[in-house]
């Protein structure tokens, strides 16, 4: 049993008390259509019906949807009181950042003020390492001193970590919650909340804007139930500013045809282009590590850069490869290394040491290609050919290099058997920012 917060659905058997509590029909029948409210599955597969000890029926209707959530059956309801505003908001502004924003960075900040002030919703399409985060930060406090709540998602929990000690930072008087699968926070009706969309199923009607980053990140982009998540979480009368540096062709599309409102930032705050990665054929790789062997190519590329005292990132297209690779670059001495997936129970902490500089190389999948920032990285991708590397995927994973002010430039390799077309396409999109930032006069060559 919990004590109830604004925003927050709950189960009868969840909280103290459900008196003065708004209720919905936790699962909707008309005719043959069924709807979960928690969830918005509809899929009649994801139903099932089993005893119900609520009721008493030999067989009562229930998600198995959300169902890590709780079970929740045909007879139940869901409570939920909505958020309101502070009834005295604060006097003077949260944000405590006193940092400069670039001429493209304050035009996307002014965008997104004027957004949320018109509770419009807005795609900030800004290139990797172009100071997203500092964009977003007059949005935020425009809603949280006049009351407001905001949540700032993303798909994955990588983001969520990066961002939430910067947001502790800049409204360092503000409580703020972070919530992902393995983590010890706890909802208490904080008004700044830092979540991966995983977690908003659980809310209703509690933020006025929600701030999405990396909304083409897995699994929010081929996800409808997560899209259902963030629409139930808003107010009726929020918003949502979706953030990212590769929307999906159809969004790219819409803001071609002024279907979608948008702002366009193509370069970064330290007016230096985006790395162009560079294609390097080296053969068939597979074959090679049937025998223990891994291209010379690589090796001599590495080497390279570690002796010059930059860390390098290598990405795979799967962890199988990852796991055939590593211990080969070990034996010939290019350790001390890590190995990092998404499955990985140490990702947090091995993720920690290649900032701190503890190790050097880092072995990693597609789940470090966005949200993780390193100081001077050169960025290596091997079998980029990979079904898995996708044109969005390629431009994020370059996307790591050359971000920092001090370190504006980088390398970035595409070891590959063969060049695909989302290869191709990354390059090209990357290319295309950059002459555009140059027209802009965004970029200081």
């Amino acid at each position: 049993m919990c004590s109830r917060t604004e925003g927050r659905l709950y189960l009868a058997n969840e909280i103290t008390s459900t008196e003065g509590m708004q209720q919905v029909k936790a699962i909707q029948v008309a005719g043959s259509k069924k709807s979960c409210f928690r969830c918005g599955n509809n899929k009649e597969k994801l139903f099932f019906r089993s005893p119900c000890s609520y009721c008493n029926q030999e067989e009562c209707l229930y998600c198995r949807n959300c169902i890590i959530m709780g079970k929740m059956t045909e007879c139940q309801y869901l409570y939920f009181e909505p958020s309101q505003p502070l009834i005295a908001p604060y006097q003077n502004r949260c944000l405590a950042w006193k940092g400069q924003l670039s001429p493209g960075q304050q035009g996307a900040s002014d965008a997104v003020l004027k957004a949320v002030i018109n509770r419009e919703s807005l795609l900030l399409w800004a290139v990797a390492g172009s100071g997203k985060t500092e964009m977003m930060f007059r949005g935020m406090d425009e809603v949280i001193t006049n009351g407001g709540r905001v949540c700032v998602a993303s798909p994955r929990v990588d983001v969520c970590l990066e961002l939430y000690p910067r947001l502790q930072e800049v409204f360092p008087n503000i409580e703020l919650v972070c919530l992902y699968g393995d983590s010890d926070d706890v909802y208490g009706g904080e008004r700044f909340v830092v979540a991966t969309t995983h977690q908003l199923i659980r809310f209703y009607q509690a933020f006025d804007v929600i701030f999405i980053d990396e909304v083409d990140a897995f699994p929010y982009a081929k996800d409808p139930f997560l899209e259902y998540a963030v629409r139930k979480a808003l107010l009726d009368s929020g918003c949502s500013i979706f953030i990212t540096a590769t929307p999906e062709r159809k969004w790219q599309l819409e803001c071609k045809n002024g279907k979608r409102n948008y702002i366009k930032v193509p370069a970064r705050y330290h007016r230096q282009p985006l790395p162009v990665p560079e294609r390097v054929w080296i053969g068939d790789w597979k074959r090679s590590l049937e025998k223990q062997k891994i291209s010379p190519i690589i090796l001599t590329w590495v080497r390279a850069k570690l002796d010059e005292g930059c860390p390098v990132l290598l990405f795979f297209p799967e962890i199988k490869v990852m796991h055939q690779v590593a211990p080969i670059l070990e034996k010939l001495g290019f350790g001390p290394l890590l190995t990092v997936h998404s499955a990985d129970s140490e990702r947090k902490e091995k993720v920690q040491q290649m900032r701190d500089g503890t190790i050097k190389l880092l072995c990693t999948t597609t789940i470090l290609e966005r949200g993780v920032t390193f100081t001077n990285v050169q960025v290596g991708v091997f079998g980029s050919e990979g079904r898995i590397f996708t044109e969005s995927a390629l431009v994020q994973i370059a996307g790591r290099a050359g971000r920092k002010f001090d370190f504006p430039t980088g390398d970035v390799k595409f070891f590959h058997f063969g060049v695909s077309k989302s290869m191709a396409l990354a390059i090209s999109q990357i290319k295309l920012m950059n002459q555009l930032g140059r027209r802009q006069k965004l970029l200081d060559e």
